[in-house]
This record gives structure tokens, C-alpha cells and sequence, in this order.
């Protein structure tokens, strides 16, 4: 009995007593309000504190202006100094060497089309024949053709009138420019039809002397343009035919 008034003065409080109303709970508006208005105070101060850093940095900037004309002239000199200089050109030309057989001397005459007899380019050289076949027999010939005359620097290159001629590095003489003849175009016209090949002409056909032959030797050259100072034309060997290095340098210096 004790025990059980001892529950009973215990739970009946709690069953008699009025419940209590809960507290109203705090509004969470009001922190969240016055975090949200904190935070967006610290940005615009932040943002502020940056606006000023940037007019004072505008500030710090020299207000001339920059002239382009040093920067402009700089790098069109940058620009001449890092040109490429100019590119050679290559061409295919038909090139023939002939001359008399006894007591003439070698001639060099270049076509760009073989139906043409009007070469773009005919030279004589004082090589006699006889000479230049020697040379040719050791497979290798190289003739310069030089030009120092400081009035002629303007000229075009085939318009120059004479040459200080070197063959294998020797000075042998000079070469002259040449106007083609009518017994050179007949000559021409009887090879139109060859483009590669050697032969003697019969006397009387070019010459207009029963007592004289023309040998000869007609290829394809290659045809090397370094610029306006500056030509080459360089011997294309058939492939059946023997290794022959033959070419003819133009060459103007100032």
C-alpha cells in the first residue's frame, strides 16, 4: 500500500494539471534576414572597395596617348629584315652548241620553242671548236660569262653585248651577243624536228661555202634564273646517252 500511494501521489498531478502551451518558436525570418542583409552589406562594400581600386589603378596610367608611328616603322623594318629572299626559277629550254669544223668558233644559241628560229639568245664564243671538243672529251665543261660594265647594270641580262668568257677557270677570251642570220635560221629549221642528238651539217647549207661543215649538238637544257644579275643553263643528259656536265653561267657583277 505504501508503494502504491506513493504512484498514486505522484502520477496524479499529471494527469490533472492543465497542459501548458509550447513557446511559440523563434522565428528563423529574423536571423535569416539579418544574415542575408549582413552578407549583402559585405558585398556592396566589397564591390565598392574594388570600383575604387580600379579608378585609383585607371589613375595610376599615364592619360598621353602611345604613338604607333615608332612601333609602325619597327615592324616594317622587322619585316624587310625577315623577307625571304627571292626564289630561283627553273625553266626547260632547247640548247644548241655548233660551229665549223675547221677555224670556226663555238656558238651558243637557246630556243624556247624548236619551231621558232628566232633563238631568245645567241652567243658566240671565242672557244674555237676544236678546243671545246678537247674540253669536252674530260666530261666536264664550265663556261662563265662575265659582266663588269657599271652602265649595263640596268639592262636586262640577254641584252648585254659582250662578256669576258673563263672556261674551266680559265680566261680564255670573250663572248659577244648575236643577232640570228638567215644561214642560222635555216640551220634551226633543219633541226626543227630533233630535240636531242649531234651531227654535222653538210658544207654550203649555212656557211654559203662548199668547204666548210657545222658540228653540232642539240639538247634540253635547264634553264636557272637566280635573279635579275644572275643565269644558268645546265646540260640534261638522256639516259642512254654518256655523263656529260656541260653549262654556261651569265653572271653580272656590280
Amino acid at each position: 500500500m505504501p508503494k502504491v500511494d506513493a504512484l498514486r501521489r505522484f502520477l496524479l498531478p499529471c494527469f490533472n494539471s492543465t497542459p501548458t502551451s509550447p513557446a511559440p518558436p523563434v522565428p528563423l525570418t529574423i536571423s535569416t534576414k539579418k544574415r542575408l542583409s549582413t552578407s549583402l552589406r559585405d558585398d556592396l562594400d566589397d564591390s565598392k572597395q574594388e570600383k575604387k581600386f580600379e579608378e585609383d589603378q585607371e589613375d595610376s596610367y599615364p592619360t598621353t596617348p602611345i604613338s604607333t608611328t615608332n612601333t609602325s616603322s619597327s615592324a616594317s623594318g622587322a619585316a624587310i629584315s625577315l623577307s625571304a629572299p627571292p626564289r630561283s626559277s627553273k625553266t626547260m629550254v632547247i640548247g644548241t652548241i655548233f660551229g665549223q669544223r675547221r677555224g670556226g668558233h663555238v656558238w651558243f644559241c637557246v630556243q624556247h620553242d624548236r619551231l621558232n628560229t628566232k633563238p631568245s639568245l645567241l652567243l658566240e664564243l671565242s672557244i674555237p671548236t676544236t678546243t671545246l671538243i678537247q674540253e669536252m672529251r674530260c666530261g666536264l665543261v664550265r663556261i662563265a660569262l662575265e659582266s663588269s660594265d657599271s652602265e649595263l647594270n640596268r639592262c636586262p641580262l640577254h641584252s648585254i653585248p659582250m662578256w669576258t668568257l673563263f672556261c674551266n677557270g680559265r680566261k680564255i677570251g670573250f663572248a659577244v651577243r648575236r643577232r640570228a642570220t638567215q644561214q642560222t635560221r635555216i640551220m634551226l629549221k633543219t633541226m626543227q624536228s630533233m630535240t636531242v642528238g649531234a651531227g654535222v651539217i653538210p658544207s654550203g647549207l649555212v656557211s654559203g661555202t662548199e668547204s666548210e661543215e657545222v658540228l653540232y649538238m642539240r639538247a634540253n637544257y635547264e634553264c636557272i634564273i637566280g635573279g635579275a644579275d644572275s643565269e644558268s643553263f645546265h646540260l640534261i643528259n638522256p639516259d642512254e646517252g654518256p655523263g656529260q656536265e656541260f653549262s654556261i653561267f651569265l653572271l653580272r657583277s656590280k
